[in-house]
C-alpha cells in the first residue's frame, strides 16, 4: 500500500554493537525447507551476532517444515511460541504440541521440525547457533512451557522478575530467559558484559539504554545486544514490560 505520511522508523542499527528492529520494518525472507510460512530474519552474523534468529508466522494447517530446521552437524536450535496453539514440534522423534509460551531445545545435529495443526496462524521464534562442546558434559532435548515456570526475583528486586527456560547445567552453552519489569522496575545497574542477547518484547512498554542512547521499546520489537554493549531497562506504562531473550553461558572465551 502507498504510505499515508512521510516514511519514518524507530529502527536503530549499529552493527557489532546493538540493533532495535520494530515489527513494522520486517520483510519476508524465503527460507528453504520452510513451507507456507512468513519468515523474517531478525539477527545474523551480518549484523555481528553469533547466532541466527527468525520470526515466523505459520499459515493455518499448511505451515510446516519440509526438512528439519538447523539439523546440520554442530548446530543447536531453539523454538519459542509467541502466540497461537497447536504447533506440532518434532525433535529427533520426540513430539509435542506447543501453545503460546511453549518451547523446545534441540541439541547439536538434531534439528527441529514443525507443523501448524490449528485453524489459525501461529507465531514463533526460531534460533540457531554453533554449539560449543565441553568435555564430560552434553546437552539434551528439552520441551517446556514458560507458563508453568514460576518467576523469581531478579537481583532481590520485588518489581523485577525472571524465569529460566533451559537447565542451568554445564552441558548447555546457552539459556533463554523471560525478564519482567513491573511498572517502574529497572535493572539495578547498567550492565556491560561479554554475553550477547537476542530479545523479543512479548508485552508492555519500556525504555532501554543501549550503547549511549535511551530508546523506547514496545510489544513486537526485537533487540540484539552485542558483547560489551552497555544495557539497562525501565518498565514504563501501566502494564508489565517483559521479553524473552537468549544468553550465551557456561563457556570461557575463545581466541
Amino acid at each position: 500500500m502507498y504510505p499515508g505520511d512521510i516514511l519514518s522508523s524507530r529502527a536503530k542499527v549499529h552493527p557489532g554493537l546493538y540493533a532495535v528492529i520494530p515489527e513494522a520494518g520486517l520483510v519476508h525472507n524465503v527460507i528453504p525447507g520452510i513451507s507456507d510460512f512468513h519468515s523474517s530474519i531478525l539477527a545474523s552474523p551480518k549484523l555481528g551476532a553469533g547466532f541466527v534468529q527468525y520470526l515466523v508466522d505459520a499459515a493455518p494447517q499448511k505451515g510446516r517444515s519440509t526438512v528439519a530446521f538447523a539439523g546440520e552437524e554442530g548446530i543447536e536450535a531453539f523454538i519459542y511460541v509467541i502466540s497461537g496453539e497447536g504447533l506440532l514440534v518434532d525433535i529427533a522423534g520426540e513430539e509435542q504440541r506447543l501453545a503460546a509460551g511453549g518451547y523446545g531445545y534441540a541439541p547439536m545435529g538434531k534439528g527441529i521440525s514443525f507443523h501448524n495443526l490449528s485453524e489459525a496462524s501461529i507465531r514463533f521464534l526460531l534460533f540457531k547457533q554453533r554449539y560449543r562442546p565441553l568435555i564430560g558434559h552434553e546437552a539434551r532435548i528439552v520441551f517446556g512451557s514458560a507458563e508453568a515456570i514460576p518467576y523469581r526475583e531478579y537481583a532481590d528486586m520485588q518489581n523485577v522478575l525472571i524465569k529460566d527456560l533451559l537447565p542451568n547445567e554445564l552441558g548447555f552453552d546457552l539459556n533463554f530467559h523471560i525478564l519482567c519489569f513491573k511498572p517502574g522496575g529497572c535493572h539495578p545497574f547498567v550492565e556491560t558484559h561479554v554475553q550477547e542477547h537476542g530479545a523479543y518484547v512479548l508485552g508492555g512498554e519500556g525504555m532501554y539504554y543501549l550503547g549511549d542512547n535511551w530508546l523506547p521499546l514496545r510489544q513486537g520489537d526485537y533487540v540484539w545486544m552485542g558483547a560489551f554493549c552497555p544495557q539497562a531497562a525501565y518498565g514504563i506504562g501501566r502494564e508489565d514490560f517483559y521479553y524473552v531473550y537468549s544468553k550465551d553461558c557456561n563457556r570461557d572465551v575463545e581466541f
